[in-house]
Protein backbone atom coordinates (compact mmCIF):
# COMPACT_ATOMS: atom_id res chain seq x y z
CA UNK A 1 0.00 0.00 0.00
CA UNK A 2 1.64 3.32 -1.04
CA UNK A 3 1.62 5.99 1.21
CA UNK A 4 0.05 9.65 0.81
CA UNK A 5 1.81 12.70 2.79
CA UNK A 6 0.44 15.85 1.69
CA UNK A 7 3.48 17.91 3.83
CA UNK A 8 6.40 16.83 4.71
CA UNK A 9 5.81 17.07 8.69
CA UNK A 10 3.94 14.01 8.17
CA UNK A 11 6.84 12.02 7.26
CA UNK A 12 7.51 9.65 9.85
CA UNK A 13 10.69 10.08 11.63
CA UNK A 14 11.99 6.39 11.34
CA UNK A 15 10.60 6.16 7.23
CA UNK A 16 13.72 5.49 5.46
CA UNK A 17 16.63 5.52 3.64
CA UNK A 18 14.42 6.78 0.50
CA UNK A 19 15.78 6.78 -3.37
CA UNK A 20 13.83 9.79 -4.48
CA UNK A 21 12.64 11.65 -7.38
CA UNK A 22 10.29 14.77 -7.88
CA UNK A 23 8.25 16.69 -10.84
CA UNK A 24 4.64 17.18 -11.48
CA UNK A 25 4.11 14.12 -13.09
CA UNK A 26 0.68 15.49 -15.14
CA UNK A 27 -0.32 12.43 -16.49
CA UNK A 28 2.22 9.88 -15.59
CA UNK A 29 3.24 9.15 -19.02
CA UNK A 30 5.92 6.64 -20.67
CA UNK A 31 8.51 8.75 -19.59
CA UNK A 32 7.43 9.86 -15.98
CA UNK A 33 7.32 5.62 -16.05
CA UNK A 34 10.86 5.18 -16.88
CA UNK A 35 11.88 7.38 -14.68
CA UNK A 36 9.48 5.61 -11.73
CA UNK A 37 10.29 2.26 -12.89
CA UNK A 38 14.02 2.74 -12.85
CA UNK A 39 13.79 4.63 -9.11
CA UNK A 40 11.95 1.45 -7.93
CA UNK A 41 14.40 -0.76 -9.30
CA UNK A 42 17.32 1.37 -7.30
CA UNK A 43 15.28 1.44 -4.03
CA UNK A 44 14.91 -2.24 -4.41
CA UNK A 45 18.37 -2.62 -5.17
CA UNK A 46 19.67 -0.70 -1.68
CA UNK A 47 16.73 -1.86 0.51
CA UNK A 48 15.58 1.38 0.30
CA UNK A 49 11.93 2.65 -0.07
CA UNK A 50 10.73 4.59 -3.19
CA UNK A 51 9.38 7.83 -3.12
CA UNK A 52 8.26 10.39 -5.41
CA UNK A 53 7.92 14.18 -4.87
CA UNK A 54 4.65 16.18 -6.50
CA UNK A 55 3.18 18.97 -6.98
CA UNK A 56 -0.11 20.32 -5.99
CA UNK A 57 -1.16 22.73 -7.97
CA UNK A 58 0.62 22.74 -10.76
CA UNK A 59 3.28 25.57 -10.59
CA UNK A 60 2.45 27.11 -13.86
CA UNK A 61 -0.86 27.47 -11.87
CA UNK A 62 0.54 29.66 -9.12
CA UNK A 63 3.18 31.69 -11.61
CA UNK A 64 1.58 32.27 -14.58
CA UNK A 65 -2.28 31.32 -14.09
CA UNK A 66 -3.77 33.04 -17.37
CA UNK A 67 -1.86 30.86 -19.91
CA UNK A 68 -1.15 27.63 -17.39
CA UNK A 69 -1.82 24.46 -19.53
CA UNK A 70 -4.76 22.24 -18.87
CA UNK A 71 -4.05 19.15 -16.81
CA UNK A 72 -4.10 16.06 -18.16
CA UNK A 73 -5.51 14.61 -15.10
CA UNK A 74 -6.48 15.68 -11.46
CA UNK A 75 -4.29 14.78 -7.87
CA UNK A 76 -6.84 11.98 -7.57
CA UNK A 77 -6.00 9.87 -10.80
CA UNK A 78 -2.50 11.21 -11.07
CA UNK A 79 -1.73 9.72 -7.06
CA UNK A 80 -3.87 6.15 -8.38
CA UNK A 81 -1.43 6.02 -11.17
CA UNK A 82 1.83 6.76 -9.42
CA UNK A 83 0.43 3.83 -6.81
CA UNK A 84 -0.22 1.67 -9.46
CA UNK A 85 3.85 1.74 -10.30
CA UNK A 86 4.65 0.58 -6.85
CA UNK A 87 5.96 3.37 -4.94
CA UNK A 88 5.84 2.47 -1.22
CA UNK A 89 5.20 6.93 -1.08
CA UNK A 90 4.05 9.54 -2.68
CA UNK A 91 4.96 13.19 -0.90
CA UNK A 92 2.41 15.60 -2.32
CA UNK A 93 3.98 19.56 -1.61
CA UNK A 94 1.55 21.99 -1.75
CA UNK A 95 3.01 24.69 -4.46
CA UNK A 96 3.23 28.11 -3.52
CA UNK A 97 5.22 31.31 -3.57
CA UNK A 98 6.96 30.52 -0.68
CA UNK A 99 7.71 26.90 -1.61
CA UNK A 100 8.72 28.49 -4.95
CA UNK A 101 11.41 30.63 -3.47
CA UNK A 102 13.50 28.04 -1.85
CA UNK A 103 17.03 28.12 -2.81
CA UNK A 104 18.10 24.88 -4.44
CA UNK A 105 19.92 23.75 -1.29
CA UNK A 106 17.56 24.86 0.58
CA UNK A 107 14.87 22.31 -1.12
CA UNK A 108 16.59 19.47 -0.77
CA UNK A 109 18.48 19.60 2.63
CA UNK A 110 14.81 20.48 4.07
CA UNK A 111 12.92 18.36 1.81
CA UNK A 112 14.42 15.11 0.16
CA UNK A 113 17.42 14.97 2.75
CA UNK A 114 15.94 16.33 6.27
CA UNK A 115 12.17 14.91 5.97
CA UNK A 116 12.77 11.76 3.25
CA UNK A 117 16.81 10.85 4.11
CA UNK A 118 17.51 10.48 0.55
CA UNK A 119 19.72 7.82 0.04
CA UNK A 120 19.84 8.04 -3.96
CA UNK A 121 17.91 11.02 -6.10
CA UNK A 122 16.54 9.64 -9.80
CA UNK A 123 16.46 12.89 -12.03
CA UNK A 124 16.28 13.58 -15.15
CA UNK A 125 19.23 15.51 -17.51
CA UNK A 126 17.05 18.52 -17.86
CA UNK A 127 16.06 18.96 -14.64
CA UNK A 128 15.33 21.86 -13.00
CA UNK A 129 14.46 22.42 -9.42
CA UNK A 130 15.02 25.76 -6.74
CA UNK A 131 14.43 29.63 -6.78
CA UNK A 132 13.82 30.65 -10.26
CA UNK A 133 14.57 27.24 -11.20
CA UNK A 134 18.37 28.04 -11.18
CA UNK A 135 19.34 24.29 -9.97
CA UNK A 136 20.11 21.58 -12.59
CA UNK A 137 22.11 18.91 -12.59
CA UNK A 138 25.16 19.86 -11.74
CA UNK A 139 23.44 21.27 -9.00
CA UNK A 140 22.25 17.81 -7.19
CA UNK A 141 25.33 16.69 -8.14
CA UNK A 142 27.04 18.85 -5.97
CA UNK A 143 24.23 18.69 -3.25
CA UNK A 144 24.80 15.28 -3.26
CA UNK A 145 28.43 15.22 -2.24
CA UNK A 146 27.68 17.65 0.37
CA UNK A 147 24.65 15.85 1.74
CA UNK A 148 25.88 12.31 1.20
CA UNK A 149 23.86 10.94 -1.44
CA UNK A 150 23.83 9.27 -5.09
CA UNK A 151 22.42 10.96 -8.05
CA UNK A 152 21.30 8.58 -10.97
CA UNK A 153 20.46 10.37 -13.79
CA UNK A 154 17.83 9.37 -16.40
CA UNK A 155 17.77 9.86 -20.21
CA UNK A 156 14.77 10.98 -22.36
CA UNK A 157 12.52 8.56 -23.34
CA UNK A 158 11.02 9.03 -26.49
CA UNK A 159 9.85 5.73 -29.55
CA UNK A 160 12.87 3.91 -28.69
CA UNK A 161 10.91 1.00 -26.94
CA UNK A 162 7.56 1.59 -28.18
CA UNK A 163 6.84 3.00 -31.60
CA UNK A 164 5.24 6.05 -31.31
CA UNK A 165 5.93 9.09 -33.71
CA UNK A 166 5.10 12.39 -34.26
CA UNK A 167 2.95 13.43 -37.75
CA UNK A 168 6.61 13.89 -39.24
CA UNK A 169 7.69 9.91 -38.22
CA UNK A 170 10.54 11.05 -36.31
CA UNK A 171 10.88 9.80 -32.55
CA UNK A 172 9.82 12.22 -29.95
CA UNK A 173 10.28 12.66 -26.18
CA UNK A 174 7.16 11.79 -24.25
CA UNK A 175 5.76 14.65 -22.66
CA UNK A 176 2.78 15.65 -21.19
CA UNK A 177 2.36 18.90 -23.94
CA UNK A 178 2.60 16.20 -26.43
CA UNK A 179 -0.70 14.41 -24.64
CA UNK A 180 -2.17 17.32 -24.63
CA UNK A 181 -1.47 18.29 -27.99
CA UNK A 182 -3.31 14.65 -28.94
CA UNK A 183 -6.34 15.28 -26.57
CA UNK A 184 -6.84 18.47 -28.36
CA UNK A 185 -6.68 16.67 -31.55
CA UNK A 186 -8.88 14.21 -30.63
CA UNK A 187 -6.08 11.37 -31.39
CA UNK A 188 -6.46 9.51 -27.95
CA UNK A 189 -5.05 6.87 -30.01
CA UNK A 190 -1.53 8.35 -29.90
CA UNK A 191 -2.29 10.10 -26.15
CA UNK A 192 -2.63 6.54 -25.01
CA UNK A 193 0.40 5.57 -26.74
CA UNK A 194 2.30 8.28 -24.75
CA UNK A 195 0.44 7.31 -21.75
CA UNK A 196 0.83 3.79 -21.65
CA UNK A 197 -2.98 3.61 -21.17
CA UNK A 198 -6.10 5.40 -22.33
CA UNK A 199 -6.64 8.79 -21.39
CA UNK A 200 -9.47 9.13 -18.15
CA UNK A 201 -11.76 11.93 -17.05
CA UNK A 202 -13.13 11.51 -13.67
CA UNK A 203 -16.35 12.79 -12.20
CA UNK A 204 -20.11 12.78 -10.48
CA UNK A 205 -22.37 11.12 -12.77
CA UNK A 206 -25.63 14.32 -13.16
CA UNK A 207 -29.23 14.75 -14.61
CA UNK A 208 -28.56 16.24 -18.11
CA UNK A 209 -31.51 16.97 -20.24
CA UNK A 210 -32.43 13.56 -20.87
CA UNK A 211 -32.18 13.84 -24.49
CA UNK A 212 -30.53 9.96 -25.20
CA UNK A 213 -33.32 8.63 -22.97
CA UNK A 214 -35.77 10.09 -25.06
CA UNK A 215 -34.06 8.60 -28.27
CA UNK A 216 -33.39 5.12 -26.88
CA UNK A 217 -29.76 6.04 -25.89
CA UNK A 218 -29.66 6.93 -22.40
CA UNK A 219 -26.21 8.25 -21.28
CA UNK A 220 -23.88 9.11 -17.84
CA UNK A 221 -22.97 12.73 -18.10
CA UNK A 222 -20.30 13.60 -16.28
CA UNK A 223 -20.45 17.05 -13.91
CA UNK A 224 -19.04 20.28 -15.57
CA UNK A 225 -16.37 19.94 -12.59
CA UNK A 226 -14.86 16.48 -13.75
CA UNK A 227 -10.95 16.32 -13.78
CA UNK A 228 -9.11 15.38 -16.42
CA UNK A 229 -8.81 17.20 -20.39
CA UNK A 230 -11.48 16.94 -22.38
CA UNK A 231 -10.28 15.68 -25.66
CA UNK A 232 -11.84 17.29 -28.79
CA UNK A 233 -15.84 17.35 -29.54
CA UNK A 234 -16.55 13.94 -31.14
CA UNK A 235 -17.80 10.47 -30.97
CA UNK A 236 -15.72 7.97 -28.76
CA UNK A 237 -15.42 3.94 -28.34
CA UNK A 238 -14.46 3.42 -24.46
CA UNK A 239 -14.92 2.40 -21.21
CA UNK A 240 -17.18 3.54 -18.16
CA UNK A 241 -15.73 2.52 -14.85
CA UNK A 242 -18.78 2.86 -11.93
CA UNK A 243 -18.18 2.98 -7.87
CA UNK A 244 -17.64 -0.48 -7.40
CA UNK A 245 -15.21 -0.80 -10.32
CA UNK A 246 -16.80 -2.46 -12.72
CA UNK A 247 -15.51 -1.62 -16.38
CA UNK A 248 -18.70 -1.08 -18.94
CA UNK A 249 -17.83 -0.50 -22.80
CA UNK A 250 -19.33 2.46 -24.07
CA UNK A 251 -19.84 4.59 -26.82
CA UNK A 252 -18.89 8.35 -25.38
CA UNK A 253 -20.15 11.42 -26.60
CA UNK A 254 -17.90 14.93 -26.31
CA UNK A 255 -19.53 18.40 -27.35
CA UNK A 256 -22.35 20.72 -27.02
CA UNK A 257 -24.75 18.47 -28.84
CA UNK A 258 -25.32 20.41 -31.81
CA UNK A 259 -28.07 18.97 -33.34
CA UNK A 260 -30.59 20.33 -30.84
CA UNK A 261 -28.51 23.71 -30.75
CA UNK A 262 -26.45 23.32 -27.60
CA UNK A 263 -23.99 25.43 -26.30
CA UNK A 264 -21.76 24.32 -23.25
CA UNK A 265 -19.72 21.23 -23.75
CA UNK A 266 -20.50 17.78 -21.95
CA UNK A 267 -18.95 14.34 -22.03
CA UNK A 268 -21.82 11.76 -21.84
CA UNK A 269 -21.47 8.16 -21.75
CA UNK A 270 -23.62 5.52 -23.43
CA UNK A 271 -23.24 2.35 -21.79
CA UNK A 272 -23.60 -0.47 -24.41
CA UNK A 273 -23.98 -4.69 -24.18
CA UNK A 274 -26.21 -4.64 -21.17
CA UNK A 275 -28.13 -7.70 -21.93
CA UNK A 276 -29.42 -8.80 -18.44
CA UNK A 277 -31.56 -5.63 -18.41
CA UNK A 278 -32.51 -3.06 -20.16
CA UNK A 279 -30.23 -0.31 -20.47
CA UNK A 280 -32.58 2.01 -19.17
CA UNK A 281 -32.84 0.88 -15.77
CA UNK A 282 -29.09 1.44 -15.78
CA UNK A 283 -28.93 3.89 -12.77
CA UNK A 284 -25.49 5.77 -12.09
CA UNK A 285 -26.85 9.27 -10.81
CA UNK A 286 -24.46 10.49 -7.93
CA UNK A 287 -21.98 7.58 -8.16
CA UNK A 288 -18.23 9.17 -9.28
CA UNK A 289 -17.04 7.18 -12.61
CA UNK A 290 -13.91 7.15 -14.46
CA UNK A 291 -14.27 7.62 -18.57
CA UNK A 292 -11.31 5.73 -20.51
CA UNK A 293 -10.72 7.12 -24.12
CA UNK A 294 -9.98 4.39 -26.89
CA UNK A 295 -10.62 5.88 -30.32
CA UNK A 296 -11.96 8.51 -31.83
CA UNK A 297 -15.21 7.54 -33.78
CA UNK A 298 -15.96 10.67 -35.96
CA UNK A 299 -16.39 14.72 -35.24
CA UNK A 300 -19.74 16.32 -33.70
CA UNK A 301 -22.56 17.05 -36.39
CA UNK A 302 -25.43 18.16 -36.57
CA UNK A 303 -27.90 16.36 -37.98
CA UNK A 304 -31.43 17.21 -39.99
CA UNK A 305 -33.64 16.34 -37.02
CA UNK A 306 -33.41 13.19 -34.33
CA UNK A 307 -34.27 10.60 -37.33
CA UNK A 308 -31.27 11.16 -38.55
CA UNK A 309 -29.19 11.47 -35.45
CA UNK A 310 -30.37 8.01 -34.33
CA UNK A 311 -29.70 6.08 -37.25
CA UNK A 312 -26.26 7.33 -36.49
CA UNK A 313 -25.98 6.42 -33.07
CA UNK A 314 -27.12 2.99 -33.51
CA UNK A 315 -23.84 2.77 -36.33
CA UNK A 316 -21.77 4.35 -33.41
CA UNK A 317 -22.94 1.91 -31.16
CA UNK A 318 -21.99 -0.83 -33.35
CA UNK A 319 -18.31 0.52 -34.55
CA UNK A 320 -17.21 1.13 -30.67
CA UNK A 321 -18.53 -2.07 -29.79
CA UNK A 322 -16.34 -3.90 -32.60
CA UNK A 323 -13.49 -1.49 -31.58
CA UNK A 324 -13.64 -2.67 -27.81
CA UNK A 325 -14.13 -5.93 -28.03
CA UNK A 326 -11.61 -7.01 -31.21
CA UNK A 327 -8.79 -5.61 -29.25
Amino acid sequence: MVHIWNDPSEVPADFGPTVVTFGNFDGVHRGHQQVLSQLIRTARLNGARAVAVTFDPHPAQVHRPESAPELIMGLEDKLVALGELGLDAVLVMKYSLELASLTPEEFVAGILVGSLKAGHVVIGHDARFGRGNSGDLSTMQELGEKFGFAVQVISEFGSEGFPIHDDGGTDRRCSSTWVRESLRDGDVSTAAAVLGRPHRMRGEVVHGAARGRALGFPTANLASEASGYIPADGIYAGWLVDQAGTRWPAAISVGSNPTFDGVSRQVEAHVIDRPEEPVENFDLYGQTVVVEFVARLRGMVAYRGPEALVEQMRLDVVQAHDILFRR
